[in-house]
């Protein structure tokens, strides 16, 4: 395939957000998500019209990309939190909360078990002040560590768990719809708007900033105005505002309540673009842009605050002199150049975080059995990659299994032999199409979760009597969408012994939260590594194998499996689009049009996801949007966390909420929650759509998506159509160029020197 001429690249429309908070000698950051939550009220914040608004895991998600909503739109943040009805059951966000306050006790207890503990958290607020709390609650036995799990314990674990026969499990609540629970108590609700309106900010910010900030919000509000930074979407010359309307002359850009609060904003959003850290000379220099005379000093308070915290990253001691010399008379690393030592700023709980996953994977590596004889199931697999992978992970506590989608198939064998040996083993996927598709290739829907699901307790085989995963084996694919955030969850999760396998494809774009577990693991070589030699078949498998490796090459397509319809602007971009969806791929593929997945690079501009879904409901299901704009039958994406994008069909509204099928399981999305996490989703982005494949994609390029394109992107986007590929084509050269010229964005991050600095047995093979 070869890129074909169109409309000269324009500039907007992109999903690359233009208001990156990362320091201005960074360049443009590649969006850590980019699920996108829908309009809101007007209110304090904006969001470029083109941008995509990244999500970040935790507590941040979304901003606003409204068309309508003009400057200073903000969309609440899409947290578990805002929904109105409670739920008989434990629901999957109380279920993380409780598996991230279980994270914070151990991690407190290894902080104080150091000789000099890192000394933070007495400037946090909000969700990190209650999760502390949570876990000094159980320290001081005040409540007792098992409320913290979402299920209760199975079966005691049994000791040799080669021998051991898989337990019962868990059945997972699948007849039950999800629902939300609600989180702000009206008075706290009351309370802040009286404060927002004091402070001549929209009344609309009051949800998100009491999600943000906690109960207490009002009051952190009235003598801190600039915590204001801590809602998504709200930027520090709206704060500044904010604060001036409350305190009148007390305030002023050197207060140190505004740069602590910048501080923090900074390394948030460089959190929204993947960073876990960033270079402290970066952090000072987007402090000078704001008006912030002495950065430096600035810097300083916020580490003495616990606002941030700062480390040593290079050679930080100077070389030992024994006063030995070589046979030059030289004293040893006299002229050696030593390598610099560079300082990085970081929040508090992407730090401990990484300090957990770190040490959980180490533990994984030195505590399984290593003599494990897999030899006859080795033998037995149906390719030689996948052979490789067993015999590996026979040997080995942790493992790195690379390859692309034909590759999934080892992963789904090595589950396979292990159950067989009478493992409990089980993998889990970033989607539940991925679920779909890796139960599908075990023949045994048991051996498939998603990993929301797992953390959950929703699905999977439910947790021991020491409150660990009942597991022997964990598999998970999809590696590189898993955030640091959520893998020292799951890997404080797996009890010693227990193998864990991280599979996935290098090439596709990052995870949503930040981090970059994935990449930091192959990296680090502190595990043994099987590289997959299965390709990808057909011409799609041959186009984007090309892509992974810069090229962007022509293939034979006899079936049309690879189409590329030229245009000349985003007008036909559209129309095009459109027509391919609703005449030429069902009437050509028989795939019908709610089996195709449109993917375009961004939410706004003239052929963004907005305008798209908008001509695609015309024509596949028209209709007045009765229920707050939507139709049953409207295809949509369902946001029911940051960085989660979930597709699904609108079933029915009613008084409850907004009825939704995603992928066979119901979900009810209360109505004040329906605006902010529900949009729809006939197009999506490739960040939404990663993880996910359907029997056909149409991938949309207008002239305006040049500076979105790089070789992630296009390597993520081709590769989501399983039977058929059609590229709607106007960026002419860019996208070649985007291929071979525009790799990842780097990440900075801390997980790798933290793996390469611990000790363990095993080494990348």
């Amino acid at each position: 395939m070869t890129a074909l001429p169109g409309e000269t690249p324009g500039t907007g429309g992109t999903d690359t957000p233009q208001d990156t908070v990362s320091p201005p000698d960074t360049g443009a950051q590649e969006p850590a998500a980019d699920a996108e939550t829908p309009e809101t009220p007007a209110a304090v914040a904006e969001t470029p019209e083109g941008a995509e608004a990244p999500t970040g895991a935790a507590d941040k998600a979304g901003t606003a990309d409204s068309p309508s909503a003009g400057a200073g739109a903000v969309d609440p943040p899409s947290t578990d939190a805002d929904s109105a009805s409670p739920a008989p059951e434990l629901s999957e966000a109380q279920a993380e909360l409780a598996a991230q306050r279980e994270l914070r006790e151990r991690i407190e207890q290894r902080k104080a078990a150091k000789d000099a503990p890192i000394a933070a958290g007495a400037g946090l607020s909000g969700t990190a002040a209650d999760l502390l709390a949570a876990v000094r609650a159980v320290e001081s036995g005040e409540k007792a560590g098992s409320a913290f799990f979402a299920s209760p314990a199975p079966a005691p674990r049994p000791s040799a768990p080669a021998a051991a026969a898989p337990p019962p499990r868990t059945p997972a609540p699948e007849a039950s719809p999800v629902r939300t629970p609600q989180a702000a108590s009206p008075e706290a609700l009351d309370a802040v708007r009286a404060v927002l309106v004091a402070g001549g900010a929209p009344e609309a910010l009051a949800r998100p900033a009491v999600g943000a900030l906690g109960e207490q919000a009002a009051e952190l509000l009235r003598t801190d105005p600039w915590q204001l930074l801590a809602v998504p979407g709200v930027r520090p010359e709206q704060a500044d505002g904010f604060a001036r309307a409350l305190l009148g002359g007390d305030c002023g850009p050197d207060d140190s309540r505004r740069t602590a609060a910048l501080v923090g904003w900074v390394l948030e959003r460089a959190a929204l673009q993947g960073h876990t850290a960033l270079a402290a000379d970066a952090v000072r220099a987007a402090l000078a842009e704001r008006a912030v005379s002495d950065p430096d000093a600035a810097v300083r308070e916020a580490v003495e605050e616990g606002v941030a915290l700062l480390f040593q990253e290079g050679q930080d001691e100077e070389p030992e002199q024994d006063g030995t010399a070589d046979e030059d008379g030289l004293a040893p690393d006299a002229d050696t150049p030593r390598e610099p030592v560079r300082m990085l700023l970081g929040l508090d709980r992407y730090a401990l975080a990484e300090e957990s996953l770190a040490d959980g994977l180490a533990r994984l590596v030195n505590a399984c059995e290593k003599a494990a004889d897999w030899a006859e199931a080795a033998a037995a697999a149906p390719s030689p990659s996948a052979a490789e992978l067993i015999r590996t992970t026979a040997a080995a506590g942790l493992v790195a299994h690379s390859g692309g989608e034909a590759a999934r198939a080892e992963p789904a064998a090595l589950i396979a032999a292990a159950r067989g040996l009478g493992l409990r083993a089980i993998g889990a996927t970033h989607s539940e199409d991925g679920r779909r598709r890796l139960a599908a290739a075990t023949g045994d829907p048991d051996t498939a979760v998603t990993l929301a699901g797992l953390l959950s307790g929703a699905q999977g085989p439910g947790r021991d009597e020491e409150g660990a995963l009942a597991l022997d084996l964990l598999v998970v694919l999809d590696a590189p969408q898993l955030d640091v955030e959520s893998a020292a969850v799951l890997v404080e999760a797996l009890a010693d012994g227990a193998r864990l396998v991280l599979s996935g494809d290098p090439g596709v774009l990052g995870s949503a939260g930040a981090g970059r577990v994935f990449a930091d693991v192959l990296a680090a070589r502190t595990c043994p590594q099987v590289v997959s030699r299965t390709p990808d078949p057909g011409p799609i498998g041959e186009l984007v194998s090309g892509i992974g490796i810069g090229e962007l090459n022509q293939v034979a397509a006899p079936g049309k499996e690879v189409v590329i319809v030229p245009v000349r602007d985003a007008g036909e971009a559209v129309h095009r689009t459109v027509q391919l969806v609703a005449d030429s791929v069902p009437r050509a593929f028989s795939i019908p049009a709610d089996e195709t997945q449109v993917i375009t690079v961004g939410h706004g501009g003239a052929a963004g996801t907005r305008a798209l879904n908008e001509a695609l409901k015309q024509r596949l299901n028209p209709g007045p949007g009765r229920f707050g704009g939507f139709d049953p039958g409207d295809r949509v994406v369902h946001v029911p966390a940051p960085g989660r994008a979930v597709p699904g069909v609108v079933r029915s509204a009613d008084a409850e909420g907004l009825h939704l099928d995603c992928g066979g399981v119901p979900v009810v999305v209360p109505q004040e929650r329906v605006e902010s996490s529900v949009r729809h989703g006939w197009a999506l982005s490739a960040h939404q759509a990663a993880g996910m494949r359907w029997p056909a994609a149409v991938v949309v390029l207008p002239g305006d998506a040049a500076q979105g394109l790089s070789r992630p992107w296009v390597y993520t986007a081709f590769g989501r159509g399983e039977r058929h590929l059609s590229v709607v084509h106007g960026v002419d050269q860019a996208l070649p160029r985007a291929v071979a010229e525009v790799p990842a964005q780097e990440r900075t991050t801390r997980l790798r020197p933290l793996l390469e600095a611990l000790p363990t047995s095993d080494a990348a093979s």
